[in-house]
């Protein structure tokens, strides 16, 4: 699969070298330049949409260059995707084969000419086969620095020669965070869980304040602040747009996200609910004198896993943004601890110190918090005030001397 991927890459953009080493007196060898912009799709990683190139021409020959291309066969694939090797692939294929996979899917594609003169357009083409040929079609995915939607934009401007311009994020509307966790929820509104996953598994990195070209991870914000965008006039006589007005290739057709997820089965009304029987169990473990052991077994082993997971994104992957990861004082494989200990009377004392330690560490997560070091999702809280209720009962139950666990 990946060799023919590379063979038929190779013959395309061959083809397109080809076509930009083929020009005739007063004729451009590529006629226009487009972006396509897909609309999101209902697969997680189709949320933001997707970005390519349109190249047609002066023969006919109509082709779109992707850098969203990647092998789901490849050795190791799961593995060096959770670790941040997630390494993607340029490629062109007809635009008519491209077209069809969105028309399959029900997704419309929109396309938005390019203000650009027939050298920078020959420049562009030349840029991409050199890409292949000389360097490498394959680079190191980051999900909000470097992907489909920002490679493209770093081609067009080296084929320019200088930097695009972009509008103020309005016309973003309600998808403009002021984050890149906060247009992650904004694209994510209808898969809580997914942001869920999300929030736990990446730290403080992406909740720093984000310029309006940083929105463009996005595709579908690319979309709509290239409406505006401005580039130096080639004649260096001032600003001109960058791109035309836009047009619908493939009209939605049934495609995009999902339907909201209902709230009962949403992370805030499981976590809710888990907090209400921690409030139960608790309050009961205080009248009785008595630990509950098998909440505190599931809870604590299953807090241990996810600080497992953490600990892996943290120490041992390199994907953006998972380190620092404030959460990191709260999920931890130390909650194991807690989850194992209890069923273990000589470790009583041990169980205790612990859950003090534990206390102080979630004190020290809300004050990072409060400060802005790191945003919360709204899930986490019930958990949190879970675990500080168990926290709370093991602490008292220092005084408890018929206290048995």
């Amino acid at each position: 699969m990946k060799q023919i991927l590379i063979a038929i890459c190779g013959i395309l953009l061959g083809t397109m070298a080809a076509h930009a080493g083929d020009t005739e007196a007063g004729d451009a060898s590529v006629r226009s330049v487009s972006l396509l912009t897909c609309h999101p799709g209902d697969e997680v990683y189709e949320l933001e949409g997707h970005t390519a190139l349109r190249i047609i021409f002066s023969d006919g020959n109509d082709m779109t260059v992707n850098w969203g291309l990647f092998d789901f066969n490849s050795p190791n694939f799961l593995y060096r995707f959770v670790k941040g090797e997630t390494d993607y692939r340029m490629g062109a294929v007809p635009t008519s084969r491209f077209l069809a996979q969105y028309s399959g899917e029900g997704r419309r594609v929109d396309q938005t000419p390019l203000n650009l003169t027939p050298a920078e357009r020959d420049r562009l083409v030349w840029l991409i086969d050199s890409t292949f040929n000389i360097g490498s079609p394959v680079y190191r995915y980051n999900y909000v620095l470097d992907n489909c939607a920002t490679r493209p934009i770093d081609y067009i401007e080296n084929a320019i020669g200088s930097a695009i311009i972009f509008a103020d994020t309005t016309a973003l509307g309600d998808r403009a965070g002021t984050t890149f966790r906060g247009d992650m929820t904004a694209f994510h509104r209808n898969y809580p869980w997914y942001q869920f996953g999300i929030d736990l598994a990446l730290g403080s990195g992406i909740d720093r304040g984000i310029s309006s070209r940083e929105h463009l991870f996005a595709p579908a914000s690319l979309a709509l602040m290239l409406n505006g965008a401005t580039r130096p006039a080639p004649d260096h006589s001032g600003q001109i747009l960058i791109a035309g007005p836009s047009s619908v290739l493939l009209p939605n057709n049934g495609g995009g996200p999902a339907a909201p997820t209902p709230w009962p089965l949403s992370p805030l009304a499981v976590c809710t609910l888990i907090c209400l029987t921690a409030i139960a169990v608790s309050a009961r473990d205080i009248r009785r004198h008595k630990i509950s052991r098998w909440f505190d077994t599931i809870y604590f082993n299953l807090a241990g896993t996810a600080g497992l997971l953490l600990t892996f994104l943290i120490f041992i992957s390199v994907h953006y943004a998972t380190s620092p990861n404030w959460l990191y004082l709260w999920l931890n494989p130390l909650c194991f601890m807690a989850g194992t200990l209890i069923w273990i009377k000589k470790c009583r004392k041990v169980v205790i110190l612990y859950q003090i330690v534990n206390f102080a560490a979630i004190a020290a997560l809300g004050i990072a918090v409060i400060c802005g070091a790191q945003m919360l999702n709204f899930a986490f809280i019930p958990l949190l005030v879970a675990d500080i209720l168990r926290a709370i009962v093991y602490i008292r139950s220092a005084k408890w001397h018929s206290a048995t666990i």
